[in-house]
């Protein structure tokens, strides 16, 4: 709903405020869109899952509502929440790195940059990893990369998809070579899943960009992007200038990335999850239980069939 039609409904409804009385306005009761300025009831808005209703633009949102909209409810449990990062380089810039992560976990209320666990979409158990941007850019540390590890190895035992939430900077510079390792960390338990036929899609959202396209980002079987999502290794500054020359203004966009046949498809926020559970139904392992045409019917198929 848009403020102009609220307004226009309180003016049917004939609902006015006492003169001299002004009335207060809650935070948060309005969202502005940062693409198209329009103003929109935020209740509307979080129903339509942080889509703008007027121009489609999708608003950055974090792990805890990513995991309210993707997974049943009552069916998340986290995983692996107590892992906490440490500073193993003595790291200091303008303050220490482990004073830095004390500061960040106090405002965003995380251990770290992923919050990972086991739930269901539409009835389907999966193995998901949500990473969160307010956490350091959703730097990859060794935390963020043991996580996921564990995420990916413990859905190969269980014999369940993967979908991974990605959203980050790259790979952590505090951590130093440790942050780096983490890229073939999980791409050596990405590895193992799929020798076991097992279903992993990363779904790309706005930025992902650095360590994590370089690794996990892109490893998936089927790969899923926001729309308009910006997914890149380096900036487009570090490009232009390697390349010497003038870049397409959709560069390193989830739009160009499709036309280039890097992305599969993208998909709107409020589709992914009905897109999750479809893709996730076509790609169900085969059970000893399912029905198996016999060997014989299949041949006297072939022989009715025309040459």
């Amino acid at each position: 709903m848009s403020l102009f039609d609220w307004f226009a409904n309180r003016q049917k409804s004939g609902s006015t405020t006492p003169q001299g009385q002004e009335r207060e306005i809650a935070d948060g009761l309005w969202t502005k869109c940062e693409a198209c300025g329009a103003l929109t009831y935020t209740k509307d808005l979080r129903s339509n899952q942080m889509v703008c209703l007027e121009c489609d633009h999708h608003i950055r949102i974090f792990s805890d509502e990513r995991i309210s909209q993707m997974i049943d409810a009552d069916t998340w449990v986290a995983i692996d929440e107590g892992l906490q990062p440490v500073d193993p380089l003595n790291f200091r810039a303008r303050k220490a790195y482990i004073d830095y992560i004390r500061d960040t976990q106090e405002k965003t209320k995380l251990a770290d940059a992923v919050q990972t666990g086991l739930g269901q979409i539409e009835g389907h158990p999966i193995a998901l990893g949500v990473m969160d941007f307010r956490f350091m850019g959703g730097s990859m540390g060794s935390v963020v990369g043991e996580k996921l590890t564990r995420l990916i190895e413990r859905a190969t035992q269980q014999r369940l998809p993967v979908v991974i939430v990605c959203a980050s900077g790259g790979a952590r510079m505090q951590e130093g070579m440790l942050s780096l390792m983490q890229m073939a960390k999980i791409s050596g338990a990405l590895q193992r899943h799929q020798e076991n036929r097992l279903l992993y899609i990363p779904v790309l959202t706005h930025p992902t960009t650095g360590g994590v396209t370089a690794s996990f980002a892109m490893l998936g079987d089927i790969i899923l992007a926001e729309p308009k999502a910006m997914i890149a290794f380096a900036g487009r500054r570090v490009v232009e200038q390697t390349l010497r020359e003038k870049l397409p203004d959709d560069f390193q966009t989830s739009e160009y990335l499709l036309q280039h046949g890097l992305v599969d498809a993208i998909v709107s926020r409020t589709q992914l999850k009905k897109t999750l559970a479809q893709l996730i139904r076509l790609h169900q392992p085969v059970s000893s239980t399912s029905h198996v045409v016999p060997r014989s019917s299949i041949k006297a198929l072939t022989k009715i069939a025309p040459d």
